[in-house]
């Protein structure tokens, strides 16, 4: 999946059609692709299941700086740990 289409992705999840803030969404993709890493998760683009966390977890970045609970949401968490044990347990 290509960055264009991981921005529409996330701009369809927060319900934004207006590209006004494509730019700074497609900076917090960035962010959220190197978090992912960070929790030792290998993304591969070609996976819809990885493509739909970054999205999640880009998601999560834009709403929590509007937020006053910048908690990460359970749905979130859960995808999180569920791919890095998938990930852990194949052995990749």
């Amino acid at each position: 999946m290509t960055n264009t289409e991981l921005l529409e992705m996330t701009k369809a999840n927060l319900q934004m059609a207006s590209s006004a803030y494509d730019n700074y969404i497609q900076n917090l993709i960035g962010v959220a692709r190197t978090s992912i890493r960070d929790y030792g998760i290998s993304i591969d683009l070609s996976n819809i299941r990885d493509c739909n966390i970054v999205v999640m977890y880009a998601s999560y970045l834009f709403n929590k700086r509007r937020s006053e609970n910048s908690e990460m949401p359970r749905m979130l968490t859960q995808a999180l740990r569920n791919r890095l044990f998938s990930e852990k347990m194949r052995g990749d």
